[in-house]
């Protein structure tokens, strides 16, 4: 038997057995991973759950704590040691609290890591590189309400003033009903994180002090679900027994909390869901789980517990009259994929996400035989004083991904640029026009 010596959990031990190369401490879990209750509460055991299966584990389980939203995975090795991985949930800002502390080593949150955070957990190294911010899902935001209420969709200035106390009818936004109640998930939630960000600051309103507060999903979606006079938001998963609204922003569309359109980013209060991985005093299980997630199994996971998995995939788009021309003549005649390659923010760089994605379409083309004049990249942008920048921007969007599939072998069919047109967010704000900025990739 080989002996290897591991950095873990803060000390230098010599391991004498492990599963498939994972080290087996001597003592305590061999992974904390900490943060988002819309992850750790059935996405993020099922991930370890699958990793331990795979690493040759036997009998995983569940072990009951006395902690609520929290658990334990336990597995065996051949050897008959135990293996534990410990998750808690208690909101995407406790796992980053959770590093900083030393007491987790992989945090889960619903919503980007924040400046204050980074420069916090800046000892750890940079959380922004693309290998410690790894983005394993794609949520979305509903809006719910009781099944019975009539009401079919609010834009987002109508939700701000509605979760601000400021529209406290149903009759005011057109509905029926009276006075309106008020569900919200509790502060250190990243659900709450990201309705706060993508909602409520965009109006310059907070969270009105008569909101029922809740620190599980599912707790929250039931109560809607029972309440005629409710109105709440969860994750994606969660929605239950409960309705879902459709959701304007700005000039886009109504949308409904689609698949497709959550799967692309479209829809207005669709929101990715990360692992932040140290990259300085890395954790070989957590580097392991990461990896795990990012695979194609654990991408079946992720759909099998409710999310948007990132697994790319052909989507036939039926032409409307608010179309462009020539993007109604592209819908009748090739299949988008399901993905939007998006930039960082004021940059004409691929953004995280955008860079593993690339992969995924890459092994999309290739598999499908699409290297040969078969792909369209199209390019939207957000709207300026000149539409002819617009339209030009959105081309050079198109171009910068362009030349990353160009590295690889594919030989594209066209690049086009609609400019500011078909908006899908509010161009009022910098996470509007942030979302607007995008390249599409239409397959023949």
């Amino acid at each position: 038997m080989r002996l290897r010596v591991v950095f873990f959990m803060g000390l230098w031990l010599p391991l004498t057995a492990w599963a498939s190369g994972l080290p087996i401490p001597e003592h305590g879990p061999a992974l904390r991973l900490q943060g988002s209750n819309t992850i750790g509460a059935t996405l993020g055991p099922a991930l370890v759950k699958a990793l331990m299966v795979d690493q040759g584990l036997l009998k995983v389980r569940t072990e009951i704590t006395d902690r609520e939203n929290e658990q334990r995975i336990v597995g065996q090795a051949a050897d008959g040691r135990r293996v534990e991985i410990d998750i808690a949930a208690h909101g995407s800002s406790t796992g980053f609290s959770a590093l900083k502390h030393a007491s987790a080593e992989l945090a889960a949150s619903s919503r980007p890591i924040k400046d204050s955070e980074l420069k916090e957990l800046a000892h750890l190294g940079d959380l922004k590189n693309p290998s410690a911010e790894q983005v394993i899902a794609i949520d979305g935001l509903a809006i719910i309400l009781h099944p019975q209420n009539p009401l079919r969709q609010l834009d987002t200035r109508q939700l701000a003033k509605i979760f601000s106390g400021e529209v406290n009818t149903w009759e005011s936004v057109g509905g029926a009903g009276g006075p309106i109640h008020l569900y919200a998930r509790d502060e250190q939630s990243g659900t709450y994180d990201t309705f706060k960000e993508l909602v409520l600051n965009r109006q310059g309103k907070r969270l009105a002090p008569s909101a029922r507060r809740f620190e599980s999903s599912e707790q929250l979606s039931d109560a809607v679900s029972q309440d005629r006079q409710g109105i709440g938001f969860i994750g994606l998963p969660y929605v239950r027994q409960a309705k879902a609204l459709a959701i304007v922003d700005g000039d886009s569309q109504p949308m409904m909390p689609l698949t497709h359109l959550i799967a692309t980013e479209d829809y207005p209060l669709s929101r990715r869901l990360f692992f932040y991985l140290p990259p300085q005093e890395t954790n070989p299980w957590a580097e392991a789980l990461v990896e795990f997630t990012q695979s194609e199994k654990g991408q079946a996971i992720v759909a099998a517990n409710g999310f948007i998995a990132q697994t790319v995939q052909a989507m036939a788009v039926t032409p409307n009259a608010l179309m462009p021309e020539g993007y109604q003549a592209l819908s009748r005649h090739a299949q988008r994929l399901s993905v939007n390659f998006r930039f960082e923010e004021g940059s004409a760089s691929l953004d995280n996400k955008a860079q593993q994605d690339l992969g995924r379409v890459l092994a999309y083309i290739k598999q499908h035989d699409k290297l040969d004049r078969r792909v369209t990249l199209v390019g939207f942008g957000d709207a300026k004083d000149d539409p002819a920048r617009a339209d030009l921007l959105s081309r050079l969007r198109a171009m910068a991904v362009r030349r990353e599939l160009v590295k690889h072998g594919v030989a594209l069919r066209e690049v086009r640029g609609f400019g500011a047109l078909m908006p899908v967010a509010a161009n009022s704000e910098d996470e509007g026009r942030v979302r607007n900025r995008r390249v599409e990739v239409w397959v023949y």
